[in-house]
């Protein structure tokens, strides 16, 4: 059950499983582990954009998507959130847990490394 923590809401892996099965439009989900942290496993879909990139794109994020933020333990996502609604984006969420806690399928390789925003909005 959601809740909210330092401002930021904390989604657990059962709403995350719910919205990921409903695929809102409004809704746009990034990884922001490192490139070999989501090599070796991701939920399948889910784009990268590291941590340390986020100060590099942040402009070129909508402001009117909800945004989920997914790392490791949900420490780090947690933190993006932060500074997502720091710069303005009032819909940035934490997946509480992060991937520790995530026992859906999961892919393996760089399938979805942003290299360019637009195309999380496609």
């Amino acid at each position: 059950m959601a809740f909210v923590h330092e401002g930021i809401k904390q989604i657990d892996v059962n709403e995350l499983k719910e919205i990921i099965k409903d695929q809102p439009k409004d809704v746009v989900m990034i990884d922001v582990r490192e490139r070999e942290e989501y090599d070796e496993f991701h939920i399948p879909g889910v784009p990268l954009i590291p941590m340390h990139n986020i100060p590099n794109i942040i402009t070129e994020l909508k402001k009117d998507k909800e945004y989920i933020l997914v790392c490791r333990s949900g420490n780090r996502s947690h933190h993006v959130a932060r500074f997502l609604k720091e710069n303005g984006i009032k819909e940035a969420h934490n997946f509480y847990g992060g991937m520790l806690t995530w026992d859906e399928e999961v892919k393996t390789g760089l399938e979805n490394v942003v290299d360019d925003v637009s195309k999380l909005y496609k």
